[in-house]
């Protein structure tokens, strides 16, 4: 039986950072979800489709592949044949997922192939739902959050370390909006598993939290 570690949370409190780094500890598959919603975005905004067009959505989700490969122990996300890896963590694309992560129709081609890759593997998987809709029974699940100011400050400086020009109130005023909306759409909406133990990290080193989850990890195994 698979082992299966489920980390949910609001845009940028570090679900990706920390599940990467757990599971390569624990030598576990890394399963991205939020990036596979990232390259239906993508697609989305490649043949200009307006989120407030539901039916268009649907539509041309179902003309999307979207795979998952490791290379040299590295992820890459496939877009029909495509390595879109370098086109996933725009502002654009971004808001674009949370946009189109409301559609049934789009939910159901991706969490089908989350559950099929959690059946088969020990993985570690983070996502706004994980915990609550696509692993409801994983071993372990984390709710990882952090304040809208420290997740706002994160994103700052990773953006003017790349030497963009950015403004810290707009990248909080957006992750606020997207929390929003991402707690309020009527298909499986961001929340805390009723058996999920909330990490705080606003307060807390990356290290810190890695140690947190795998003492949870080690614990149930």
């Amino acid at each position: 039986m698979s082992f299966n570690v489920a980390i949910d949370g609001p845009a940028g409190a570090g679900k990706s950072t920390i599940a990467k780094a757990v599971a390569k500890k624990l030598n576990y598959i890394y399963v991205d979800t939020g990036a596979m919603y990232r390259a239906m975005a993508l697609y989305m905004l490649r043949e200009q489709v307006n989120p407030g067009q539901p039916d268009k959505v649907s539509e041309k989700c179902e003309q999307a592949d979207i795979t998952i490969a490791y290379e040299n122990g590295q992820q890459v996300v496939y877009l029909n044949g495509e390595n879109v890896n370098p086109y996933l963590r725009t502002e654009e694309v971004g808001n674009m997922a949370s946009a189109i992560s409301t559609f049934p129709r789009v939910r159901a081609k991706l969490v089908e192939l989350q559950k099929s890759l959690a059946a088969k593997s020990d993985c570690i998987m983070d996502g706004r739902d994980i915990g609550t809709c696509v692993l409801p029974n994983a071993q372990v699940k984390v709710y990882l959050t952090a304040s809208s100011l420290v997740r706002a400050k994160r994103r700052y400086d990773e953006l003017t370390a790349k030497g963009e020009v950015c403004d810290l109130a707009k990248i909080q005023a957006d992750i606020e909006e997207r929390d929003y909306r991402d707690m309020h759409r009527e298909h499986s909406p961001l929340c805390q598993a009723e058996d999920a133990v909330l990490v705080d990290s606003s307060d807390m080193s990356i290290d810190e939290v890695i140690t947190a989850i795998l003492g949870l990890c080690e614990k149930r195994q």
